[in-house]
């Protein structure tokens, strides 16, 4: 397996050399919107940890990562009024992986509404802030 690359983009959001729109973090995962969502409220978990994905993340890390997942899809659950919730974590470029740092998928799903395509189109920025102030207000309420 090739080594984890310390200059990959959520590298470089998480040491803040790169801009996102962050909804949430902790001591252990860092969450924000995808820039081209398939659906609107598509946020990514990551752990802090450099960690290319789940063949080398440890066992605690992945754990932090997934009760970071949760809580983003609970909360977007309600600030998207939600049907439903679908989460993706792809690993090698073999498994769909296109970003070598672990990260979880956490889309907010409506019943009959497709996703879009990976990567079909950029958000349009305010539409980004608007959602990412649903979500951040979601979480604040618990």
């Amino acid at each position: 397996m090739t080594a984890y690359d310390p200059n990959n983009i959520f590298a470089k959001i998480l040491r803040g050399e790169f801009p996102c729109h962050k909804v949430y973090e902790d001591e252990h995962v860092f969450a924000f919107l995808d820039i081209m969502p398939r659906v609107p409220g598509h946020t990514l978990v990551i752990p802090k940890a450099p960690a290319r994905n789940i063949l080398d993340i440890t066992p605690d890390d992945y754990a932090h990562v997934a009760r970071g997942a949760k809580k983003i899809a609970m909360a977007a659950m309600k600030a998207f009024n939600a049907d439903g919730i679908t989460v993706q974590q792809f690993n090698e470029a073999a498994g769909g992986q296109v970003v070598f740092h672990l990260h979880m998928h956490v889309m907010p799903r409506h019943d009959g509404v497709a996703m879009l395509p990976p990567a079909s189109r950029k958000e349009d920025v305010k539409v980004l802030e608007e959602n990412a102030t649903k979500l951040i207000a979601a979480l604040k309420a618990g």
